[in-house]
């Protein structure tokens, strides 16, 4: 079987993101499967080329998984006529200029999510790609998880019948950084690095609405800082600039009304760290980052409200678990494959840097209605 080979300059993959999901478990793991079968008696082979600012930690990584090349000169790399991918994990607030450089030179590209720091910056790269000609995909990894997948399984079939209403929780308690570690960058804290949780995950849900049910059409959102005062890598205090805790409404086409909280500041008390609750006329399903579980209109119980008595049903145990029906990849892994396949062969891709300013606009939209205490329309987005 004859080898393409696909060089892939990786800037960002000593952040715990880059490194953990997108080298590790995607283009590594891709590696060790024997490279991405392209059914025409050729395989594709993901060359990685590590970029970053930290020398000792690239040399280090590459040296951990056998990897030849390693950069700190992000120019020299993009004008390295052998590359062909140039793919982004850094913090936000420098991924657009490195974008913009990586599209001048030609570069197919592929990034993570928020594509820039604002709409505008967000939008300007999508034409820039769009005229350059170059093939351009941003990360939208939670659309290929396990649970979503069941729950895209319901909706394409049908078994909601006409769907009412959507509620997510995602979060979970990110310690402060003074008596334990906090399990993020301390940057996620501060606004004018390009942190806070509007920016993070309305950008998630964005996707994810408008994925498996409809274009968001307006948005109301309440941003909040709940732990005012933090303690970075260093063990350094310092005071929390930007929203650890969001939470929001999405009206969407057809009239589907989202309620969305997401919290860095929250003690979990469900199944998974992330779940959504939809409500149809026909049935209802819980879906989580694995689990999907359904209760269709026949055996939907009768419950009645009666404060008086203790409850005697197991609300939980009335629900019938959605079966996996076929084996689940890596969501990361996965839409990279389907990228990757997008570069070398020109099959479909519909998540480009158009959907990636889909997520910076609802992002900004939520936090102008945060500040400005109303409700917003979200206007569609073209080139």
């Amino acid at each position: 079987m004859t080898r393409r080979t696909v060089r892939i300059a990786m800037n960002g993959v000593t952040g715990r993101m880059g490194y953990r999901q997108h080298l590790v478990r995607s283009i590594l793991a891709i590696r060790e499967q024997g490279g991405i079968d392209l059914g025409d008696g050729s395989t594709l082979w993901p060359e990685p080329v590590l970029v970053g600012r930290r020398d000792l930690a690239l040399k280090a990584i590459a040296e951990r998984h056998g990897l030849d090349e390693w950069s700190t000169d992000l120019d020299a790399v993009l004008t390295d006529g052998s590359i062909d991918v140039y793919f982004d994990s850094q913090v936000t607030s420098a991924r657009e200029d490195a974008l913009r450089k990586a599209i001048g030179a030609g570069k197919h590209i592929y990034t993570e999510k928020p594509t820039a720091t604002g709409l505008d910056g967000a939008l300007s790269l999508a034409r820039l790609a769009h005229e350059a000609g170059i093939k351009h995909g941003v990360v939208q990894d939670k659309l290929f998880l396990p649970g979503l997948l069941k729950l895209k399984r319901l909706v394409d079939g049908g078994f909601f019948g006409r769907i009412l209403s959507v509620r997510g929780e995602f979060g979970y308690w990110v310690f402060e950084g003074d008596w334990q570690e906090a399990q993020r960058p301390s940057w996620n804290y501060r606004s004018e690095d390009g942190g806070g949780i509007v920016v993070d995950m309305f950008p998630h849900w964005e996707y994810v609405l408008n994925g498996l049910f409809g274009r968001v059409t307006s948005v109301q959102a309440l941003a909040a800082t709940h732990i005012p005062r933090r303690w970075d890598e260093q063990g350094r205090a310092y005071d929390a600039t930007a929203d650890d805790s969001a939470y929001g409404v999405f009206e969407l086409e057809g009239g589907i009304v989202a309620q969305i909280n997401s919290s860095w500041a929250v003690r979990v008390n469900r199944d998974e760290l992330v779940e959504f609750q939809v409500d149809g006329t026909e049935g209802s399903a819980v879906a989580g980052l694995r689990r999907c579980r359904a209760q269709h209109r026949s055996g939907t119980p009768k419950p009645v409200w009666n404060p008086d008595l203790p409850a005697t049903e197991v609300f939980r145990e009335q629900w019938q678990e959605v079966p996996d029906n076929g084996e689940f990849d890596n969501g990361f892994k996965a839409q990279w494959e389907l990228f990757l396949r997008h570069v070398a062969l020109g099959t479909p891709y519909d998540w480009d840097l158009l959907a990636g300013a889909r997520g910076v606009q609802l992002a900004e939209l939520g936090l102008l209605s945060s500040a400005e205490g109303r409700r917003m329309s979200v206007p569609e987005l073209s080139l």
